[in-house]
């Protein structure tokens, strides 16, 4: 079952190279908060259709979780704008193996003090090494 969740997370990002790829071009023609928004828009009228055919209708309340928990929803719109800005000027392949890098350093921080309600792992010698061969990555990449 890992296997597979795991392989559905790599094809997730795959897409997310996709819409690096696509949100380029399209900044350059409407301009980068016009791009993010429309990501934005499409995505939450399909999110929203998903819901009303998947979504349990006796679910807690929305407006009833604590308010921290919806800073991904302002987080979401940054990380767009940085891959609309940056994607056509660095290229996507740069653009992902930074935010790469950027992603497992703050997920081993968030991993190993258990942060936001997440499991504690610590972080060890393996993880350690895996974040230095990505940093190693990003440093051949830049060079190249």
């Amino acid at each position: 079952m890992q296997f597979i969740l795991i392989l559905i997370v790599v094809m997730g990002g795959m897409g997310l190279s996709v819409e690096a790829g696509l949100l380029g071009p399209l900044g350059g023609e409407v301009g980068e908060l016009w791009a993010t928004f429309s990501v934005f828009g499409v995505g939450a009228a399909l999110t929203f259709m998903l819901m009303l055919f998947f979504s349990p209708r006796n679910s807690p309340s929305f407006f009833k979780q604590p308010s921290w928990t919806l800073l991904g929803g302002a987080l979401g719109p940054v990380y767009v704008v940085i891959l609309t800005f940056t994607a056509p000027v660095i290229g996507i392949a740069m653009t992902m193996i930074s935010i790469l890098t950027g992603q497992i350093a703050k997920s081993l921080l968030i991993d190993h003090y258990g942060l936001f309600g997440s499991q504690h792992r610590q972080i060890d010698r393996k993880r350690l090494m895996a974040l230095f061969f990505i940093v190693i990555a990003l440093i051949l990449m830049a060079q190249g």
